[in-house]
């Protein structure tokens, strides 16, 4: 596994991107962990996982989405 980035969500929350072979497919992984106590993160539920081969449709959505927001 590659961890590319973590962002804080919150005081106790972040998100990790992450990018990880899965019964042998290539995945990106974008998870939220959680503050277990003295320090420990461990991933919650929330997240989602995809094909690297659909990471080109997801950053135009993301980017589709920031410009609305710039422009809003």
């Amino acid at each position: 596994m590659a961890e590319f980035a973590r962002i804080p969500k919150n005081k106790r929350e972040e998100i990790r991107i992450s990018r990880e072979t899965f019964k042998g497919t290539d995945l990106v992984n974008v998870r939220v962990f959680f503050d277990a106590g003295e320090g420990e993160m461990r991933p919650g539920k929330q997240g989602v996982a995809f094909r690297t081969s659909l990471l080109p449709d997801v950053l135009d959505a993301l980017t589709k989405a920031s410009e609305m927001e710039a422009a809003a």
